[in-house]
Protein backbone atom coordinates (compact mmCIF):
# COMPACT_ATOMS: atom_id res chain seq x y z
CA UNK A 1 0.00 0.00 0.00
CA UNK A 2 1.14 3.55 -0.70
CA UNK A 3 2.08 5.93 2.09
CA UNK A 4 -1.04 8.02 1.50
CA UNK A 5 -3.39 5.05 1.95
CA UNK A 6 -6.37 6.01 4.11
CA UNK A 7 -6.73 2.96 6.32
CA UNK A 8 -9.89 4.33 7.96
CA UNK A 9 -11.85 4.21 4.68
CA UNK A 10 -14.11 1.20 5.03
CA UNK A 11 -15.66 -0.14 1.80
CA UNK A 12 -19.06 1.12 0.67
CA UNK A 13 -21.59 -1.39 -0.68
CA UNK A 14 -25.16 -1.97 -1.88
CA UNK A 15 -27.49 -4.89 -2.60
CA UNK A 16 -30.84 -5.67 -4.21
CA UNK A 17 -32.91 -8.80 -3.56
CA UNK A 18 -33.29 -10.12 -7.14
CA UNK A 19 -36.32 -12.31 -6.46
CA UNK A 20 -38.46 -9.41 -5.21
CA UNK A 21 -40.57 -7.26 -7.57
CA UNK A 22 -41.36 -3.74 -6.38
CA UNK A 23 -44.13 -3.32 -8.97
CA UNK A 24 -46.33 -5.80 -7.08
CA UNK A 25 -45.86 -4.19 -3.66
CA UNK A 26 -48.75 -2.41 -1.95
CA UNK A 27 -46.58 -0.26 0.32
CA UNK A 28 -43.02 0.82 -0.54
CA UNK A 29 -41.10 2.51 2.25
CA UNK A 30 -37.59 3.78 2.90
CA UNK A 31 -35.59 4.25 6.07
CA UNK A 32 -32.65 6.64 5.77
CA UNK A 33 -30.13 6.51 8.61
CA UNK A 34 -27.69 9.42 8.32
CA UNK A 35 -24.95 8.68 10.83
CA UNK A 36 -21.99 10.84 11.73
CA UNK A 37 -19.63 8.44 9.93
CA UNK A 38 -21.79 6.13 7.78
CA UNK A 39 -25.18 6.48 6.13
CA UNK A 40 -27.52 3.61 5.39
CA UNK A 41 -30.67 3.34 3.28
CA UNK A 42 -33.14 0.45 3.47
CA UNK A 43 -35.93 0.07 0.90
CA UNK A 44 -38.76 -2.23 1.99
CA UNK A 45 -41.68 -3.78 0.09
CA UNK A 46 -44.65 -4.46 2.36
CA UNK A 47 -42.27 -4.68 5.32
CA UNK A 48 -39.68 -6.93 3.64
CA UNK A 49 -36.16 -5.75 2.81
CA UNK A 50 -35.70 -5.18 -0.92
CA UNK A 51 -32.62 -3.03 -1.45
CA UNK A 52 -30.03 -1.18 0.60
CA UNK A 53 -26.87 0.87 0.44
CA UNK A 54 -24.15 1.76 2.94
CA UNK A 55 -21.92 4.76 2.22
CA UNK A 56 -19.65 7.13 4.11
CA UNK A 57 -21.40 10.29 5.27
CA UNK A 58 -20.22 13.35 3.37
CA UNK A 59 -19.94 16.94 4.55
CA UNK A 60 -23.53 17.73 3.52
CA UNK A 61 -26.19 15.39 4.96
CA UNK A 62 -28.77 16.40 2.34
CA UNK A 63 -26.50 15.35 -0.52
CA UNK A 64 -25.54 12.13 1.28
CA UNK A 65 -29.18 11.12 1.74
CA UNK A 66 -29.90 11.62 -1.96
CA UNK A 67 -26.73 9.80 -3.05
CA UNK A 68 -27.32 6.83 -0.75
CA UNK A 69 -30.97 6.48 -1.78
CA UNK A 70 -30.25 6.69 -5.50
CA UNK A 71 -27.49 4.10 -5.14
CA UNK A 72 -29.81 1.73 -3.25
CA UNK A 73 -32.34 2.08 -6.10
CA UNK A 74 -29.76 1.69 -8.88
CA UNK A 75 -30.91 -0.53 -11.76
CA UNK A 76 -34.18 -1.44 -10.00
CA UNK A 77 -36.35 0.86 -12.09
CA UNK A 78 -37.82 2.23 -8.85
CA UNK A 79 -37.57 6.00 -8.45
CA UNK A 80 -37.55 7.60 -5.04
CA UNK A 81 -40.66 9.62 -5.99
CA UNK A 82 -42.60 6.32 -6.07
CA UNK A 83 -41.73 5.47 -2.48
CA UNK A 84 -44.90 5.91 -0.41
CA UNK A 85 -43.35 6.95 2.90
CA UNK A 86 -39.82 7.89 3.98
CA UNK A 87 -38.53 8.14 7.55
CA UNK A 88 -35.20 9.76 8.38
CA UNK A 89 -33.18 8.77 11.44
CA UNK A 90 -29.68 9.10 12.82
CA UNK A 91 -27.35 12.01 13.45
CA UNK A 92 -28.44 13.89 10.31
CA UNK A 93 -32.10 12.85 10.21
CA UNK A 94 -33.41 16.42 10.04
CA UNK A 95 -31.42 16.95 6.86
CA UNK A 96 -33.17 14.35 4.69
CA UNK A 97 -35.04 16.69 2.32
CA UNK A 98 -37.60 14.13 1.09
CA UNK A 99 -38.41 12.49 4.45
CA UNK A 100 -42.05 12.48 5.50
CA UNK A 101 -41.04 12.22 9.14
CA UNK A 102 -38.00 11.82 11.42
CA UNK A 103 -37.68 9.33 14.29
CA UNK A 104 -34.81 8.96 16.77
CA UNK A 105 -32.15 6.36 16.14
CA UNK A 106 -32.85 4.86 19.60
CA UNK A 107 -36.35 3.81 18.55
CA UNK A 108 -35.27 2.78 15.05
CA UNK A 109 -32.39 0.57 16.22
CA UNK A 110 -34.63 -1.24 18.71
CA UNK A 111 -37.29 -1.83 16.05
CA UNK A 112 -34.74 -2.78 13.40
CA UNK A 113 -32.88 -5.14 15.73
CA UNK A 114 -36.04 -7.24 16.00
CA UNK A 115 -36.14 -7.56 12.22
CA UNK A 116 -32.41 -8.35 11.91
CA UNK A 117 -32.12 -10.72 14.88
CA UNK A 118 -35.66 -11.86 15.67
CA UNK A 119 -38.25 -11.08 18.39
CA UNK A 120 -36.22 -12.59 21.24
CA UNK A 121 -34.09 -9.41 21.43
CA UNK A 122 -34.26 -7.55 24.75
CA UNK A 123 -30.95 -5.66 24.89
CA UNK A 124 -29.46 -3.78 21.93
CA UNK A 125 -25.96 -2.33 21.78
CA UNK A 126 -25.51 0.21 18.99
CA UNK A 127 -21.95 1.42 18.50
CA UNK A 128 -22.09 4.32 16.09
CA UNK A 129 -19.54 6.70 14.66
CA UNK A 130 -19.54 9.17 17.56
CA UNK A 131 -21.57 7.57 20.32
CA UNK A 132 -22.50 4.28 21.90
CA UNK A 133 -26.03 3.39 22.98
CA UNK A 134 -27.31 0.59 25.20
CA UNK A 135 -31.04 0.00 24.71
CA UNK A 136 -33.51 -2.26 26.51
CA UNK A 137 -36.67 -3.14 24.61
CA UNK A 138 -39.75 -5.34 24.87
CA UNK A 139 -41.00 -8.21 22.68
CA UNK A 140 -42.30 -5.73 20.07
CA UNK A 141 -39.07 -3.77 19.77
CA UNK A 142 -40.41 -0.85 21.82
CA UNK A 143 -37.78 1.02 23.84
CA UNK A 144 -38.06 0.58 27.62
CA UNK A 145 -34.87 2.40 28.64
CA UNK A 146 -31.51 3.45 27.22
CA UNK A 147 -28.15 5.02 28.05
CA UNK A 148 -25.59 6.78 25.85
CA UNK A 149 -21.88 7.23 26.41
CA UNK A 150 -20.51 10.66 27.25
CA UNK A 151 -19.37 12.95 24.46
CA UNK A 152 -16.13 11.37 23.33
CA UNK A 153 -15.17 9.21 20.36
CA UNK A 154 -13.48 6.63 22.59
CA UNK A 155 -15.44 3.39 22.29
CA UNK A 156 -16.96 4.35 18.94
CA UNK A 157 -16.46 3.77 15.23
CA UNK A 158 -14.65 7.09 14.82
CA UNK A 159 -12.15 6.04 17.46
CA UNK A 160 -11.43 2.90 15.43
CA UNK A 161 -10.93 4.99 12.28
CA UNK A 162 -8.32 7.12 14.06
CA UNK A 163 -6.60 4.00 15.36
CA UNK A 164 -6.60 2.29 11.94
CA UNK A 165 -4.72 5.19 10.41
CA UNK A 166 -2.34 5.32 13.38
CA UNK A 167 -1.11 1.73 13.07
CA UNK A 168 -1.60 1.37 9.31
CA UNK A 169 -4.11 -1.48 9.20
CA UNK A 170 -7.37 -1.32 7.16
CA UNK A 171 -10.25 -0.74 9.55
CA UNK A 172 -12.15 -3.82 8.35
CA UNK A 173 -9.17 -5.97 9.43
CA UNK A 174 -8.55 -4.40 12.85
CA UNK A 175 -10.66 -6.79 14.90
CA UNK A 176 -9.04 -9.88 13.41
CA UNK A 177 -5.54 -8.43 13.92
CA UNK A 178 -6.34 -7.60 17.57
CA UNK A 179 -7.06 -11.27 18.25
CA UNK A 180 -3.64 -12.40 17.00
CA UNK A 181 -2.11 -12.34 20.50
CA UNK A 182 -1.77 -15.14 23.03
CA UNK A 183 -3.05 -12.95 25.86
CA UNK A 184 -4.51 -9.44 25.96
CA UNK A 185 -2.13 -6.80 27.32
CA UNK A 186 -3.40 -4.12 29.72
CA UNK A 187 -5.87 -1.82 27.93
CA UNK A 188 -4.99 1.72 26.92
CA UNK A 189 -7.10 4.69 28.06
CA UNK A 190 -10.83 4.18 27.51
CA UNK A 191 -11.94 7.69 28.51
CA UNK A 192 -10.56 9.75 25.63
CA UNK A 193 -9.63 8.90 22.04
CA UNK A 194 -6.79 11.47 22.13
CA UNK A 195 -5.26 9.82 25.20
CA UNK A 196 -5.78 6.36 23.69
CA UNK A 197 -4.03 7.45 20.48
CA UNK A 198 -1.11 8.94 22.43
CA UNK A 199 -0.72 5.80 24.53
CA UNK A 200 -0.90 3.56 21.47
CA UNK A 201 1.74 5.62 19.68
CA UNK A 202 4.01 5.42 22.73
CA UNK A 203 3.62 1.63 22.86
CA UNK A 204 4.54 1.33 19.18
CA UNK A 205 7.67 3.39 19.82
CA UNK A 206 8.54 1.07 22.71
CA UNK A 207 8.59 -1.82 20.26
CA UNK A 208 5.15 -3.33 20.78
CA UNK A 209 3.81 -5.15 17.73
CA UNK A 210 0.78 -3.78 15.87
CA UNK A 211 -1.16 -6.85 16.97
CA UNK A 212 -0.39 -6.22 20.64
CA UNK A 213 -1.26 -2.51 20.45
CA UNK A 214 -4.48 -3.36 18.60
CA UNK A 215 -5.35 -5.83 21.37
CA UNK A 216 -4.78 -3.15 24.03
CA UNK A 217 -7.00 -0.68 22.15
CA UNK A 218 -9.79 -3.19 21.56
CA UNK A 219 -9.66 -4.29 25.22
CA UNK A 220 -10.15 -0.65 26.24
CA UNK A 221 -13.16 -0.28 23.92
CA UNK A 222 -14.72 -3.50 25.18
CA UNK A 223 -14.29 -2.42 28.83
CA UNK A 224 -15.94 0.94 28.13
CA UNK A 225 -18.88 -0.61 26.28
CA UNK A 226 -19.38 -3.31 28.93
CA UNK A 227 -19.59 -0.62 31.62
CA UNK A 228 -22.34 1.15 29.68
CA UNK A 229 -24.27 -2.11 29.28
CA UNK A 230 -23.94 -2.87 32.98
CA UNK A 231 -25.49 0.49 33.82
CA UNK A 232 -28.55 -0.04 31.61
CA UNK A 233 -28.95 -3.65 32.72
CA UNK A 234 -28.33 -6.42 30.21
CA UNK A 235 -30.64 -9.33 29.52
CA UNK A 236 -29.50 -12.57 27.94
CA UNK A 237 -31.12 -11.88 24.56
CA UNK A 238 -28.38 -9.43 23.61
CA UNK A 239 -27.47 -8.13 20.14
CA UNK A 240 -25.07 -5.63 18.56
CA UNK A 241 -25.96 -3.25 15.75
CA UNK A 242 -23.91 -0.69 13.85
CA UNK A 243 -20.57 -1.05 12.09
CA UNK A 244 -18.68 -2.24 15.17
CA UNK A 245 -20.90 -5.35 15.19
CA UNK A 246 -18.61 -6.59 12.40
CA UNK A 247 -15.46 -6.16 14.48
CA UNK A 248 -14.65 -9.63 15.85
CA UNK A 249 -12.11 -8.16 18.27
CA UNK A 250 -14.80 -6.13 20.05
CA UNK A 251 -17.51 -8.80 19.88
CA UNK A 252 -15.29 -11.58 21.24
CA UNK A 253 -13.98 -9.46 24.11
CA UNK A 254 -17.48 -8.32 25.06
CA UNK A 255 -18.56 -11.96 25.08
CA UNK A 256 -15.74 -12.78 27.51
CA UNK A 257 -16.50 -9.84 29.82
CA UNK A 258 -20.29 -10.23 29.86
CA UNK A 259 -20.26 -14.03 29.70
CA UNK A 260 -23.12 -13.72 27.22
CA UNK A 261 -22.96 -14.77 23.56
CA UNK A 262 -24.70 -12.18 21.32
CA UNK A 263 -27.43 -13.52 19.06
CA UNK A 264 -26.43 -14.19 15.44
CA UNK A 265 -27.96 -11.77 12.88
CA UNK A 266 -30.19 -12.89 10.02
CA UNK A 267 -28.78 -10.09 7.83
CA UNK A 268 -26.34 -7.18 7.91
CA UNK A 269 -26.64 -5.63 11.43
CA UNK A 270 -25.33 -2.27 10.24
CA UNK A 271 -28.75 -1.79 8.60
CA UNK A 272 -30.77 -2.01 11.83
CA UNK A 273 -31.42 1.73 12.14
CA UNK A 274 -32.44 2.14 8.51
CA UNK A 275 -34.62 -0.98 8.62
CA UNK A 276 -36.31 0.23 11.80
CA UNK A 277 -37.02 3.57 10.12
CA UNK A 278 -38.51 1.81 7.08
CA UNK A 279 -40.73 -0.32 9.33
CA UNK A 280 -41.98 2.80 11.12
CA UNK A 281 -42.61 4.28 7.67
CA UNK A 282 -44.80 1.29 6.78
CA UNK A 283 -46.88 1.71 9.95
CA UNK A 284 -47.26 5.44 9.30
CA UNK A 285 -48.33 4.84 5.70
CA UNK A 286 -50.89 2.26 6.84
CA UNK A 287 -52.22 4.82 9.33
CA UNK A 288 -52.38 7.41 6.58
CA UNK A 289 -54.43 4.99 4.49
CA UNK A 290 -56.70 4.11 7.41
CA UNK A 291 -55.45 0.54 7.56
CA UNK A 292 -54.61 0.72 11.29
Amino acid sequence: MSQDTQFWKWPEYRHTEPEKDWTTASIITAGIDIGSVGSKVAIMLDGELYAYSVIRTGGVSEATSVKATEWALKETGLQKEKIHYVVGTGYGRVNVPFADRTITEIACHARGAHYVYGPAVRTVLDVGGQDCKAIRCDEKGKVLSFLMNDKCAAGTGRGLEVFADLIGIPIQNLGEVSLQVEKDPPPVSNTCVVFAKAESLALLRQGWSKEKVAAAYHAAMADRIADLLARVGIEKEFVITGGVSKNDGIVERLTRILKIQPLAPNMDPILAGAIGAALFAKALQEKRLGLR
